[in-house]
């Protein structure tokens, strides 16, 4: 568990990196074919690390947004409370912020930097269709999260991918009201055509480049949180009854994206095709192991 930790933080660094140089590049091609020389590479550091800075500080609020998550008030919800107070308490970690989402697909997810910054979010249906024991292993899950630092990295995808995104969409728009008539692309035909390309380029990839980021996240942390979350409670059944409920509901989070999808302790995204056109696809780039494995792997302990 200490290794995974310790890996966890390693892949923290290496996604930041990563991001800051990819980021470096897409801006500064875009600034250079504007005829911004090496003031536009400097521009495109700048960028970068104040973007990769925003997303360590602010990506778990940015998350929550996403999710439409809102803080759970402590008298209306002291079940939830009473709960993760007692599970910190066991495990030995602050309490993180508590919310709740509007939503009636059972599901969780903690975000957050490090210890001292998490955030759990709870659907209401987890709320409703978890008894005691059950929600108690919900959120030992997520808790787990939270302990071996998986949240770090899994937030940090969200705001990163997003931002690639959008700089290529910036490139786009830059070619229409640019209409190719800047600097020394003039002389060569405008800058619209490789802004075109080099835009559309990015666009089509960057799906593929979030996906590789989500993955690189690691399937196994699901599994590894799982059987912390054993280790929190010393009740199997609670969290394998748990698994059992989510596996056996249908219902898919409205306010979820595949940015976030990471970060569930169940993909809340269609898989079966009951549930949607594009199951086959989120299938192939899911990003949690099938929840019959991690039952079938809590019921040997």
């Amino acid at each position: 568990m200490y290794d995974q930790v310790t890996s966890n933080k390693r892949r923290s660094l290496a996604l930041v990196i990563g991001f800051v140089v990819f980021t470096t590049l897409v801006v500064a091609t875009i600034l250079y074919l504007f005829d911004f020389g090496f003031i536009g590479v400097l521009i495109a550091v700048v960028v970068a690390v104040g973007s990769a800075w925003a997303s360590y500080w602010k990506s778990d609020v940015i998350a929550l947004k996403m999710s439409r998550a809102v803080e759970a008030d402590p008298q209306t919800y002291a079940r939830l409370h009473n709960l993760v107070e007692g599970l910190c308490i066991a495990s030995g970690l602050p309490k993180p912020r508590i919310y709740v989402i509007d939503d009636v697909a059972p599901n969780a997810f903690a975000t957050g930097r490090n210890p001292k910054h998490a955030a759990i979010a709870v659907t209401t249906g987890l709320l409703e269709k978890m008894n005691r024991v059950e929600l108690e292993g919900v959120l030992a899950h997520e808790l787990s999260h939270i302990k071996n630092y998986d949240i770090l990295v899994a937030t940090l995808a969200v705001t990163m991918v997003g931002l690639i995104t959008l700089a290529a969409d910036i490139s786009i728009r830059m070619m229409w009201w640019n209409g190719g008539r800047s600097g020394r692309n003039d002389r060569e035909g405008g800058a619209a055509p490789f802004l075109a390309i080099f835009g559309l380029a990015i666009l089509l990839l960057s799906p593929l480049l979030a996906r590789m980021m989500q993955l690189a996240v690691g399937r196994k942390r699901e599994s590894l949180a799982d059987v912390s979350a054993i280790e929190m409670t010393r009740y199997p059944p609670g969290l394998i009854a748990a698994l059992g409920k989510l596996r056996d509901d249908n219902t898919v989070v409205h306010a979820s994206s595949r940015a976030t999808a990471h970060l569930w302790i169940e993909a809340p995204v269609a898989r079966a095709e009951s549930e949607g056109k594009l199951s086959k696809w989120n299938r192939l780039f899911d990003t949690h192991p099938p929840i019959e494995e991690r039952i079938a792997s809590l019921q040997e302990l």
